[in-house]
């Protein structure tokens, strides 16, 4: 009975805040800010149409994504009795849905909590319509399910990785802690085979490497800051819609970017040097590995949009399900740059692209946040995996041999 008394409450929670993002984005009601569903509406749908005649967007340099991002963008065709948009939001729905269904199972099993489904049911509707405007939920449910599988299902959990990394391409990094070599050899086969499948049956289906490479400095990310602050100091440079992103161009930001990847690099230097040391795997320790892995991704990169949280989010939460995890801090941090995060887009966006004090200090405190996040899961992480150094050992000490006198 308790038990059902808690699946009751998460069941109602989520029916609740879904529907108030259902009507977000269907437009019944409207939320603070830009439209958000024009990415769906405008920008999907006209990546649908070209998808629909069996080529990628050769043309369209906003086309920034691993060739199965095509299944997202053509799953609205599964519900013709809907329009483009309206099919995807009702799917996006189901994906959170089944993300629920997953953590709630996996939060009844023994040793495990349902703190992970609560973050989950919390945090995303903390990002507003958002959420439901991009495909980023779909690819978190890919993972979502990876990580779960995990220590069970080491198969599994490679091919679902594999899948997701040619979604959105940070699935990839699920699998720092993995330990059975299963998992590795079942990403790329499933990856690989996705792949071929792809770049033999649809023109273009890497052209996003070339897309990628000449983009800028996102507003909205750390590196950002720096031109921010330097705009009120006499800097030359715009803010410029480049790549299909909100962008500074001008002197510097090529450096900031460089520094950018630069970070990384530090970032997955760090994973590696973690890896060799660490020598004590418990069964939450992939997750946490995880999410500590895409939060030192996430805050170096040069683009921090907003859906990218929901990543973290469901990271967070498959980490919570397990009761042992150190990432309760971090997941807190995660949900509170959340929250600051819809303030900023859609809400405050506008005083972002100005850069005044209130759109910097939303940004400095959601980029805080995140590097705080990063840090505290880093060190946990580290803790919890590494053993101390043994001490060293002291030197034998010469003993006093007893004098016995000669008769």
């Amino acid at each position: 009975m308790r038990v059902s008394g808690k699946i009751a409450g998460l069941s109602a929670t989520w029916c609740a805040t879904r529907l108030a993002l259902l009507l977000f984005v269907f437009g019944v009601y409207v939320f603070p800010g830009p439209d958000v569903t024009t990415d769906v509406s405008v920008i999907y749908q006209g990546w649908y149409e070209v998808l629909r005649q069996g080529t990628f967007p050769l043309a369209d340099v906003t086309w920034q994504y691993p060739p199965a991002a095509a299944l997202a963008i053509l799953c609205p065709a599964a519900l013709p009795f809907l329009s483009y948009p309206h099919a995807f939001f009702v799917l996006v729905c189901l994906a959170d849905l089944a993300v629920l269904a997953l953590l709630g199972y996996a939060g009844l099993r023994p040793g495990r909590s349902l703190r992970g489904a609560w973050t989950w049911v919390a945090g995303v509707p903390l990002l507003g319509p958002t959420v439901y405007a991009r495909y980023d939920l779909m690819v978190t449910a890919v993972a979502v399910a990876a990580l779960l599988a995990g220590t069970r299902h080491p198969r599994v959990m490679g091919a679902l990785v594999g899948f997701g990394a040619l979604l959105k391409v940070w699935p990839a990094l699920l699998l720092v802690g993995a330990t059975r070599l299963r998992a590795w050899v079942s990403a790329a086969v499933a990856a690989g085979g996705v792949a071929a499948l792809f770049a033999v049956s649809m023109p273009g289906a890497f052209a996003f490497l070339t897309f990628q490479r000449d983009r800028g400095t996102e507003v909205e990310s750390l590196g950002s800051l720096v031109f921010h602050v330097a705009r009120h100091h006499g800097w030359q440079g715009q803010v410029l819609l480049n790549y299909g992103s909100i962008e500074f161009v001008g002197p510097y930001v090529g450096l900031v970017s460089t520094v950018a990847m630069a970070l990384s690099g530090a970032a997955l230097g760090w994973l590696v040097l973690w890896r060799r040391r660490a020598a004590r795997f418990a069964p939450h320790t992939l997750a946490d590995a995880a999410l500590t892995a895409v939060l030192l991704f996430t805050v170096t990169s040069r683009v921090i949009s907003p859906q990218y949280l929901v990543w973290l989010i469901g990271l967070a939460a498959v980490c919570l399900c397990f009761r042992a995890s150190r990432m309760g801090a971090p997941a807190l941090m995660v949900l509170a740059a959340a929250f600051v995060t819809v303030l900023e887009f859609p809400i405050g966006f506008i005083h972002v692209v100005v850069s005044d004090t209130y759109g910097v200090t939303l940004l400095v405190l959601r980029n805080g946040l995140l590097v705080a996040a990063a840090l505290t899961a880093a060190r946990a992480l580290w803790r919890s995996t590494v053993p101390a150094a043994a001490a060293t050992p002291l030197p034998p000490q010469p003993t006093l041999a007893k004098e016995t006198s000669a008769t």
